[in-house]
């Protein structure tokens, strides 16, 4: 299922997460000193213990069920182990509770050492107070292990913010044996793919996959389907408010192509009715070639599927390369550690933000949990698919976080009614270009 949920924020954007935590006490991990209580009253960082030792607190939402809670910990037993004489007290909390905790941190002063945060819109507001410390100078030193279109999500007017884990994509999942069998490549443009859908159409296998009931499913394509028509500078301005018209000859193509494609008979029948599990199912058992998703189908391929190695993936088509590449993705590093301004140990806690996300995007990696941000310098048992992807993350030529992320959650919610709309044919193309236009108020 998709790990991230709408969410309201206080800007012009949003920014929601790719790993959604369970459990609601927080959790004291990687050293013995005490957690903070559940209303999270003692907040100060812990700078010197008594036998001279320096702590950093740092703030996290991987509680013990969550799948990143293991990579923490051993990323913090790494750093512990290169760095003697310095501790990690690593304090955990649920993941809904924790957007209210930081925001009130923020306000009060009261941040820890190192925290965890969102990237994007949700952190915004963190930055215009001042109370988060740039990170520009220090990333100098790991320039070579992780590129700045990975961290952009976490810059803002120019400087870096935070360090990030993990960069989820859209992608398209595809069956190799229905393609093989039928004699078809892999599609790179929009007319590869409507060429693709007709053949297997003809054939008598259904193209595509989706769900328009769980409405992100189906924005998976149409978001991406955007960017590859309008380009990731384009996208994210018209759906940030800042001034680009959504509409017009970059933007119509993406929602004609959706129209075009349902047409044509691509999608599966009863997709308004459909959930995405329901889909997905479809997809695994050989019933739909194609499946438009993000990048964590590859595991959940690897355990739902009945033959695994019949599947792979491969970017979302372009539709037009004067705007777009094939190596422009929608989604990106958004799971995010950031230095509280005031913490006394600045450039321990800076050195220890990007050390822990890069064993962290380490960990996660090995375990499945995630596609790293930093680049894979290790030998890692994964399967060619994760391996793939991984690739694909770290040769990138951009990243744009996904609309009902990026958006605020008013226009994320329009945004997700359209599309529905759209789908069902109770509007054109063009009005509802014209409809998300009037909403963004360009």
């Amino acid at each position: 299922m998709k790990a991230k949920k709408l969410t309201a924020i206080f800007m012009a954007a949003a920014m929601t997460i790719s790993m959604t935590a369970c459990g609601s006490t927080e959790t004291p991990a990687a050293t013995e000193a005490p957690a903070t209580d559940s209303t999270g009253t003692d907040t100060a960082a812990e700078t010197t213990a008594a036998d001279g030792e320096t702590t950093l607190t740092m703030w996290t939402i991987a509680t013990e069920s969550d799948a990143f809670h293991e990579p923490y910990l051993k990323a913090i037993a790494d750093y512990e182990e290169a760095h003697p004489g310095v501790k990690i007290k690593m304090d955990t909390f649920e993941n809904e509770s924790y957007k209210t905790k930081i925001k009130s941190a923020v306000a009060a002063n009261e941040l820890p050492d190192i925290f965890f945060t969102w990237a994007g819109g949700f952190s915004a507001d963190f930055i215009a107070t001042g109370e988060v410390l740039p990170l520009s100078d220090y990333y100098d030193a790991y320039k070579d292990q992780i590129s700045e279109a990975a961290l952009a999500n976490a810059t803002y007017d120019g400087t870096l913010y935070g360090s990030v884990t993990n960069t989820p994509v859209s992608l398209m999942f595809y069956n190799k044996k229905i393609f093989d069998a039928n004699g078809l490549k892999v599609p790179e443009t929009l007319d590869e793919l409507k060429d693709v859908c007709g053949k297997l159409k003809a054939a008598g296998v259904t193209p595509i996959a989706t769900s328009v009931k769980d409405t992100w499913v189906f924005n998976m394509l149409g978001d991406g389907l955007t960017l590859k028509s309008a380009g990731p500078d384009a996208t994210a301005k018209a759906i940030t408010r800042q001034g680009v018209t959504y509409g017009g000859e970059d933007f119509l193509p993406a929602a004609q192509a959706l129209v075009d494609l349902r047409d044509a008979g691509a999608f599966i029948d009863g997709a308004t009715g459909l959930s995405n599990d329901e889909a997905c199912q479809e997809f695994y058992q050989g019933n739909a070639a194609i499946y438009f998703t993000g990048s964590w189908m590859s595991g959940s391929i690897a355990t739902d599927a009945p033959t695994p190695e019949d599947f792979d993936c491969a970017p979302i088509p372009v539709i037009n390369p004067a705007n777009a590449k094939l190596t422009d993705f929608m989604g990106g590093g958004s799971d995010t550690l950031m230095v509280s301004a005031a913490t006394e140990n600045k450039d321990l806690a800076a050195q220890a933000a990007f050390e822990i996300t890069r064993d962290v995007s380490k960990y996660s990696f090995t375990s499945g949990a995630g596609i790293p941000a930093w680049k894979v310098d290790y030998d890692a048992d994964v399967s060619p698919m994760t391996q793939k992807i991984a690739d694909y993350c770290t040769n990138a030529s951009s990243f744009t976080l996904w609309f009902d992320t990026l958006m605020t959650s008013e226009d994320a919610g329009v945004y997700l009614d359209l599309m529905q709309q759209l789908y069902v044919g109770d509007i054109t193309p063009e009005e509802f270009d014209d409809a998300m236009n009037t909403q963004l108020g360009n």
